[in-house]
């Protein structure tokens, strides 16, 4: 079938559409609630996977961090005491000498400052002490200046790198290196700016918060030899561990090595817990499959009723205009051409309520986006999705309405009143 068959139908379609606009328009409204819906959940989901990965990223598919579950007061670490030792150097020595494909590892010496200088009206920022390879670990990068050195590290030298909203908050947005912060009563010079690092939902994956760009890192000889924290009766000797195995090794399988030397030195006492992002990264995926059907199942409900509406409103149609099918059937029009002229106006419906619940979709996920503060992302993919289905639907709902119309007696159809 040619062009010159094509375009005289799609000319009766359009003169319909617009002979009766309003009636076209609410047809088309379950069409752009239903669009819009399925790329406002795509986008949402699309968010989600992207802060998902940003997040994993972060903490590094190849590492495995162990973080103490520290005492709240004194009952329950005499409780622990009573049969572990916290986490401590010992076992870093331990992990260090005991695991396979290790590529580099540090233990974490963490500190809220009571005091910081120059002074901010921001949220303070956190102080941890690291060996130099916790950049290595990490994959960090450095806007400015360089991280510090192993032989910082044995001198405790009184530098450090800050993180970039620290730079910020303490130091303006003038260069920083080479400028001094006072940590408690300890005056470090800045030596490192980290770049910007993505925001990771810590909280939720068992491992504790700790903004990257409100961090003041230094070395761990300095952490340890230069602050005092107050409530440290209640701390373990270092309070997390960052370990890097290398990218042939299955880090879900060495962290159960890894639980298993720990479970062995703290004689099961529970006091700490092994994060293995790789098994975080799994686990997400199978839940981000799960929301992603249930949110497309929500919004194709939305495409269902209003490929319902396509067919209620074409069946009306066919009632209107018995007599003009008539007509035509009774010049020459085979069944074929009356069910072409009814499934090409379904689908012109479906393709025009889906150009704009398209538009809907993408203002709703913006509008989602400010309102909820959610990440969303629109993709090409979910407005392909969307544009897609609804099209479908409307050829699918559309298939009976037209059939009924070409099966109408030619000779019934133009006596019909």
């Amino acid at each position: 079938m040619g062009l010159s068959h094509i375009l005289p139908e799609l000319k009766m379609g359009l003169a319909s559409l617009f002979a009766h606009k309003l009636r076209s328009l609410l047809t088309m409204l379950g069409m752009i609630f239903g669009v819009g819906a399925v790329v406002a959940m795509l986008s949402i989901t699309a968010g989600a996977q992207k802060e998902m990965m940003s997040f994993i990223d972060q903490l590094g598919v190849n590492n495995i961090i162990i973080e103490a579950r520290e005492a709240v007061d004194q009952n329950e670490l005499q409780t622990v005491r009573a049969t572990s030792p916290g986490l401590s150097f010992r076992d870093y020595r331990a992990l260090s000498e005991n695991v396979a494909g290790l590529v580099a590892i540090t233990p974490r010496k963490r500190f809220k400052p009571q005091r910081v200088l120059p002074k901010t009206a921001q949220e303070p920022p956190q102080l941890i002490g690291v060996l130099p390879n916790f950049v290595e670990i990490n994959s960090l990068k450095l806007v400015s200046g360089r991280f510090f050195t192993e032989e910082e590290n044995r001198a405790s030298a009184a530098v450090c790198v800050l993180g970039e909203s620290v730079k910020v908050n303490l130091l303006g947005y003038d260069d920083a290196i080479g400028k001094y912060v006072k940590i408690n009563d300890t005056w470090l010079q800045v030596i490192g700016v980290l770049t910007q690092q993505a925001g990771g939902d810590a909280d939720n994956e068992g491992v504790q918060a700790a903004n990257r760009n409100n961090l003041v890192i230094v070395p761990l000889n300095t952490a340890m030899r230069r602050f005092e924290d107050n409530s440290s009766y209640l701390k373990d000797e270092i309070d997390g561990i960052y370990m890097k195995v290398q990218p042939t090794v299955d880090s879900i399988e060495t962290s159960n090595v890894v639980r298993a030397i720990l479970t062995a030195t703290h004689k099961d006492a529970g006091d700490f817990t092994v994060i293995v992002p790789a098994g975080l990264l799994e686990e997400r995926k199978r839940t981000q499959s799960i929301f992603s059907i249930v949110m497309i199942c929500i919004a194709g409900i939305s495409l269902l009723v209003g490929g319902i509406g396509i067919m209620n409103i074409m069946l009306a149609t066919v009632l209107e205009r018995t007599r003009e099918i008539g007509i035509r059937r009774a010049i020459g029009a085979r069944q074929g051409d009356i069910v072409r002229q009814f499934l090409t106006e379904a689908v012109m419906i479906s393709i025009l309520g889906g150009l704009i619940g398209i538009a809907f979709g993408f203002s709703l996920s913006r509008v989602i986006a400010s309102v909820a503060g959610w990440s969303t992302v629109v993709t090409g993919s979910s407005i392909a999705v969307a544009f897609g289905v609804s099209v479908f639907i409307g050829l699918l709902f559309g298939i009976y309405p037209a059939v009924q119309a070409a099966k109408l007696d030619p000779i019934e159809a133009i006596r019909y009143e």
